[in-house]
């Protein structure tokens, strides 16, 4: 499979770290940021390199070469004008004549692409869009899309957005096939995101690739610095799912958000003093954050499907505000008694997935490649021990009981502070 490496960019927002070199050049641990793109590439054999360059580009040519001594085989695009950052691929048509990768250089990224790509495949699209959630979805353009990975709706910076929305943010790596290139667009300069993908929302055609693995760009000069400390410690190559996770297992009401009872309507939802601090904190130490909640009022017919996913949007819109994040949210909508007026029989079972049953995280742990011996349950109830125990995991209690946790603690916050300690 060709790979597409847009390195045109030209940096403006990051002058003050190097305004002589192109963007892409910018040093990581001595090395360029494209040289590590290179080296994640060519290590799942992915060595058929076509680079678009333009500002400075002599500079990125004249380094890299022919790619030769990094492995890889690169041709190279030079744009003598400014053609956007897609119109290049309209040049490079007759080259490519099957589904590709195209990536931005200027990102810092270690991802398994052949999860990636086999997912593109499985979903048959035009287009899939490797998603992940950020610490500033609120201005970031957001991907909205079904159950099902179908992307719905493509959210720019500047348009409307709802109140409350899912973090899930375009991460700038796609698979695409050439069919998208036959596509009649006016013009010579052509934007990629709004006038090539944008337009696929709503078609069936587009699909996302939900994944925690790190794909961070430098745009500005304090995400630079946090990428460098990011690589130092080793929490780059650490995230890509080849590799075992370690998470931390979060349950939904009295652990992240105040406790009402069964909560029904997203303006019950409100956070818990020092929650988002506590999962910055989980954020920053490398661990996937996954929330696993009994949700029995599915079953009980008193909350949608629907109305469960605005509930969850509340929680992932007021955490990104923040600077916080979740990487994953199971939920169980089983309740294995009858005799509730309005109940869905079909959900009435007695199912594998219900804590104390450790059923969502051991599917979490398939999805994400977990070690579940190195992950941590955390909840403010019985049943939260009872199943982060029978999966494996360690234990914290938000709360004052003894139910055989490791840990136990006021708060989420007071927790992770305990825990960064003991990692230091």
């Amino acid at each position: 499979m060709k790979t597409v490496i847009m390195a045109g960019g030209k940096g403006t927002r990051i002058t003050s770290v190097a305004s002589d070199i192109p963007k892409p050049m910018i040093k990581i641990e001595g090395k360029p940021i494209l040289e590590h793109e290179l080296k994640c590439l060519r290590k799942q054999g992915f060595t058929d390199i076509i680079m678009t360059v333009s500002h400075l580009g002599n500079i990125i040519m004249d380094y890299f070469g022919d790619g030769s001594r990094f492995g890889v085989h690169i041709e190279y695009y030079f744009e003598k004008e400014p053609l956007g950052n897609a119109g290049a691929l309209f040049k490079l048509k007759e080259k490519l004549d099957s589904d590709f990768l195209l990536l931005n250089a200027d990102a810092m990224f270690d991802v398994d692409f052949y999860r990636f790509v086999e997912c593109h495949r499985k979903k048959g699209g035009l287009v899939t869009l490797f998603t992940h959630p950020n610490s500033h979805p609120y201005d970031s353009g957001l991907i909205i899309a079904d159950k099902n990975g179908t992307v719905e709706q493509w959210l720019a910076k500047e348009d409307e957005r709802p109140l409350y929305y899912k973090n899930r943010v375009n991460a700038g790596l796609h698979v695409i096939s050439p069919k998208v290139l036959e596509k009649e667009i006016d013009g010579t300069k052509i934007d990629l995101d709004r006038q090539l993908l944008k337009p696929l929302a709503g078609t069936g055609a587009m699909f996302c690739y939900d994944s925690p693995e790190y794909v961070k760009d430098m745009g500005t000069p304090e995400r630079y610095y946090a990428v460098c400390e990011d690589f130092k410690a080793g929490r780059v190559t650490g995230k890509n799912l080849k590799h075992k996770q370690k998470a931390i297992f979060l349950d939904r009401d009295g652990t992240i958000n105040k406790y009402v009872g069964f909560l029904r309507k997203p303006d019950e939802f409100e956070l818990l003093e020092g929650v988002a601090e506590g999962i910055k904190t989980i954020n920053a130490m490398g661990y996937l954050v996954i929330v696993v909640t009994n949700q029995p009022v599915i079953a009980r017919g008193e909350v949608s499907y629907e109305e469960l996913e605005v509930i969850h949007n509340k929680m992932e819109t007021l955490l990104g505000q923040e600077g916080a994040y979740l990487d994953a949210i199971y939920y169980c909508p089983h309740h294995p008694h009858k005799g509730y007026e309005g109940e869905r029989p079909e959900l009435k079972i007695d199912c594998d997935c219900r804590k104390p049953k450790p059923g969502m995280l051991w599917k979490a742990a398939k999805d994400f490649n977990i070690d579940l011996s190195a992950s941590w349950m955390i909840g403010d109830g019985e049943i939260d021990i009872a199943a982060g125990k029978a999966a494996g995991c360690k234990t914290a209690l938000i709360g004052t009981e003894a139910y055989g946790q490791e840990y136990t603690a006021a708060s989420l916050l007071q927790f992770m502070e305990y825990l960064k300690k003991e990692q230091q």
